[in-house]
């Protein structure tokens, strides 16, 4: 896609038994005027107030030994020509796996529940799973919170106003909107829905690497994991 710097492209080259350092990757890179995608700046926030709706028990901690203790959640909008499409995700901590997402015309509580369904037909957690999301009305409804109560997942929020809270969702946005979308307006909601479902299952979930992940993909390294 384009998008890989020299230590990606280093850790594929490695993969297909092709001999050379990362050092003469990014030599040929530079002399071939080759870069990766940056991704854009993130705005600055200010530290807001604690949720009164639910406490943040992640705390800023995104690093889990074992899948499915966390996920994070959250909302990004995307530009059509028939208006805003918007964006739910679920991403499992542990792996950085994209575990359950959902698209639709209007940004209602129903489009991040439908993202929650997934992830939770997917994986079938065995314990009780921390979800954490920004202040959002969607996140402080009464539907999402009896949703999380019925099928065991612990409602966790970030301060009010502060993107670092929920950084790894919003590093996972900051790549989709960089690597695939990079300012586009989408023709149709149709289109961009088509080339988000590649992006996250295709490409984000299997393909793409994560230094995070010791240069693994999310699938990679779970299935590393369970080999162990």
């Amino acid at each position: 896609m384009g998008i890989y710097g020299s230590p990606c492209i280093y850790h594929d080259l490695k993969e297909a038994v092709i001999s050379c350092s990362e050092n003469r990757v990014a030599r040929l890179m530079r002399a071939s005027q080759l870069r990766s995608i940056r991704r854009y700046k993130r705005p600055r926030y200010w530290i807001g107030r604690p949720s009164l709706v639910s406490p943040n028990q992640l705390q800023r901690q995104f690093t889990y030994d074992a899948p499915d203790e966390a996920w994070v959640t959250d909302i990004a909008y995307v530009g059509t020509h028939e208006s805003w499409l918007y964006l739910a995700v679920v991403i499992n901590l542990h792996s950085r796996l994209v575990v359950g997402w959902s698209m639709q015309s209007r940004m209602q509580t129903r489009l991040i529940l439908d993202a929650l369904t997934m992830a939770v037909w997917r994986r079938k957690p065995k314990n009780s799973p921390i979800i954490h999301s920004d202040q959002g009305s969607q996140f402080g409804s009464d539907e999402f919170a009896r949703w999380c109560k019925d099928n065991r997942l612990s409602p966790s929020m970030s301060r009010r106003g502060n993107c670092w809270d929920n950084a790894v969702a919003e590093s996972f946005f900051s790549s989709l909107k960089s690597e695939l979308i990079k300012k586009r307006i989408y023709p149709t909601r149709a289109q961009a829905k088509s080339e988000i479902f590649e992006y996250i299952e295709e490409f984000y979930n299997r393909v793409r690497r994560h230094k995070h992940l010791s240069q693994l993909s999310p699938m990679a390294f779970e299935q590393r994991q369970i080999a162990l």
